[in-house]
């Protein structure tokens, strides 16, 4: 069974998405969550299966679902937040093509650091970083994409009540790591997203700057539940381990196109 501050994770990822959202579709098991402004986001025009597991989606029906909800878009992406119906869904959709990852719900258990140099920052003083990162990592996109991916993260100013972009620079100024950070102070809920150092700056504390950053912002608000995400497969999860972070769950993505 899950735990209560799974329950409470998955609740506020749940909120985040349909509140970021500038339309949303209610669908069995979830919802389609919309924004025609970044079309070529996933991230904001996808399924989220958010039910419990007594009211699960249908495993064979979700892939006629989703087809209906995204048909008109070149992509799709499904969110499933509880792992037994993630599990029970993904025979099916890899059978229509999907690949499935699945990502550590991580908990931050260890004591709240102190301190931390990272200032908040607006937009345009990410954008040029923010730019260079996703054009490095999609060579091959055009650039109406990549400002999709840049600009997109205005409208997650909507999802929670109070959103902060994190940024560490460098002596000269450049800002060398960045975060989001979500708060909800009612629910006493943090989430610490997206922690990325530019490559040339790699190794120099940057990335800690942030983490400890939002860290004590998060615990100066009340919010005792701080958690983040990461890739299972991938290195950080050890990274964020060692800096008092324990996984306590599971959630999955299906993507195709």
């Amino acid at each position: 069974m899950p735990t209560s501050e799974l329950q409470q994770i998955n609740s506020f990822l749940s909120a985040f998405a349909r509140r970021q959202a500038s339309r949303i579709v209610d669908l069995p098991g979830g919802f389609a969550a919309y924004d025609d402004a970044f079309a070529h986001s996933r991230g904001n025009n996808q399924v989220v299966i958010d039910t419990a597991i007594d009211t699960a989606v249908d495993p064979e029906a979700l892939p006629a679902i989703a087809e209906e909800a995204l048909g008109h878009l070149p992509h799709r992406l499904i969110s499933v937040l509880d792992d037994e119906i993630a599990r029970a869904c993904a025979q099916p959709l890899i059978r229509h093509g999907y690949t499935h990852s699945t990502y550590l719900i991580m908990l931050h258990t260890g004591p709240v650091p102190a301190g931390g140099s990272a200032e908040e920052v607006d937009l345009d003083a990410m954008r040029i970083p923010l730019t260079r990162r996703w054009r490095d990592l999609l060579p091959d996109v055009d650039e109406e994409v990549i400002r999709h991916l840049v600009d997109r993260r205005e409208a997650r100013r909507r999802g929670a009540a109070i959103v902060h972009f994190l940024g560490a620079r460098t002596e000269e100024g450049e800002i060398a790591s960045w975060a989001d950070l979500y708060l909800d102070p009612a629910s006493g809920t943090a989430q610490i997203e997206d922690l990325i150092t530019s490559e040339a700056h790699l190794r120099r504390g940057h990335a800690d700057a942030v983490l400890t950053t939002a860290l004590r912002m998060a615990a100066d608000k009340d919010c005792g539940t701080r958690f983040l995400t990461a890739d299972a497969t991938d290195w950080p999860r050890h990274w964020y381990e060692r800096r008092g972070f324990s996984v306590i769950g599971h959630s999955h993505c299906f993507e195709r196109g």
